[in-house]
């Protein structure tokens, strides 16, 4: 995985391989394109988060997020599915807040992460998806479209 090659086969929620003695599952799910404020892009660009992401991730985010908005039902979900699983964790500096990091597959094509901010009162029902390219242009995004993303997510 150092070459950040971890492209998965598109599926719900099961058992996908066991790598290196790790077990990998993928939880997939859909969400809602919608505009941000710019919080994600600011923070994907302070250099001691793009650093752990290159380092952690294995490649060099654009200077964006893709902000996708989950039904209430999928993020419960979701949430629940995080317990126990192992994160990718962004460290701090003073001043900010941890962030969660799961790699993730977005429509089938393109690997990224989804970054959790562990910040008071972030709202559970949104995900943002970092990734190697602006995923609005690579994909032709637009607000309201409809994603589908698989997590990949490590057992602890």
């Amino acid at each position: 995985m150092v070459d950040g090659s971890y492209n998965l086969s598109f599926v719900k929620d099961i058992k996908l391989l066991d790598f290196e003695g790790v077990c990998l599952n993928s939880v997939a799910l859909e969400g809602t394109v919608f505009s941000g404020e710019g919080v994600g892009a600011r923070f994907v660009g302070l250099p001691w988060v793009r650093e752990q992401i290159r380092s952690e991730l294995c490649f060099d985010p654009f200077l964006g997020t893709l902000n996708l908005r989950l039904k209430d039902k999928e993020a419960k979900f979701l949430r629940e599915k995080l317990k126990g699983t192992k994160t990718i964790e962004i460290i701090p500096q003073n001043g900010f807040y941890k962030a969660h990091c799961f790699r993730v597959l977005i429509s089938k094509k393109i690997n990224g992460c989804a970054v959790i901010p562990k910040k008071p009162n972030y709202p559970l029902n949104v995900l943002e998806i970092v990734a190697a390219t602006c995923l609005r242009k690579a994909l032709s995004l637009n607000d309201g479209d409809k994603v589908e993303v698989a997590l990949v997510l490590e057992v602890s």
